[in-house]
């Protein structure tokens, strides 16, 4: 393991006798195995490689154990011809069967600990400072929409003042006005004059303070 690409074992067969042998590979996991060949003919004294390739599957370690198979052997009839007819005309006293279990062998933990260690030990490539302070983290987390509804903001907020700035300046120039007024009006009160235009021009003012804060505020947590 891992058990991510075909898996080949090779199991060789060897007939000790002087006759010619017939042999059938079978499995319990018909469909987890591809084995070749499965079936054969050996010469007396003669052997055969025969290849188990497990396919690629997810590995279970409650598996480990439940997969067998057997190799069904029996003397060869003279002259034989048809395989399959041999192994169904075979009697039961006349098969031999050799069964073997399949275990899973998966890395050990030495082998594990020491491509921890190789990957521990592999030099790490530039770890010296940029040129620049570095990106602070919840910087990052702003996404485009974020980033869209602050710039509407900004824009906004600039509107506003432009505006509170033009009603500041027209306020002004009507308090000119109604200065130049009250000098002319010998029946007027300068003093109540002068105090609604003070209050006039305060208040345009504390609105212009107020956008001005309310924008910084913005444009700093935008560019953070």
């Amino acid at each position: 393991g891992p058990f991510t690409d075909v898996v080949t074992t090779n199991l060789k067969l060897r007939n000790p006798s002087d006759r010619k042998v017939c042999f059938k590979v079978k499995t319990t996991a018909p469909r987890r195995y591809c084995v070749r060949p499965n079936s054969g003919i050996i010469d007396p004294g003669s052997s055969v490689i025969v290849s188990v390739m497990l396919q690629p599957f997810d590995y279970d370690p409650n598996e480990k154990s439940k997969h067998k198979f057997m190799v069904q052997t029996t003397y060869a009839p003279p002259n034989i011809t048809d395989m399959e007819a041999v192994w169904k005309e075979a009697k039961p006293d006349e098969l031999m069967d050799s069964k073997l279990r399949c275990v899973f062998e998966m890395p050990n933990e030495n082998d594990k600990l020491n491509d921890i260690d190789a990957s521990k030990s592999a030099p790490v490539l530039n770890t010296s400072k940029q040129d620049g302070p570095m990106p602070k983290p919840h910087s990052v987390s702003l996404n485009d929409t974020e980033t869209r509804k602050l710039m509407e903001e900004c824009k906004r907020l600039q509107a506003e003042i432009m505006k509170l700035t033009d009603e500041n300046r027209h306020l002004r120039d009507e308090g000119l006005r109604l200065r130049k007024v009250a000098h002319s009006d010998k029946s007027g009160s300068p003093t109540a004059l002068a105090l609604r235009d003070n209050g006039s021009n305060s208040l345009p003012s504390l609105l212009v303070v107020i956008a001005a804060i309310f924008i910084g505020f913005f444009l700093g947590k935008f560019i953070l």
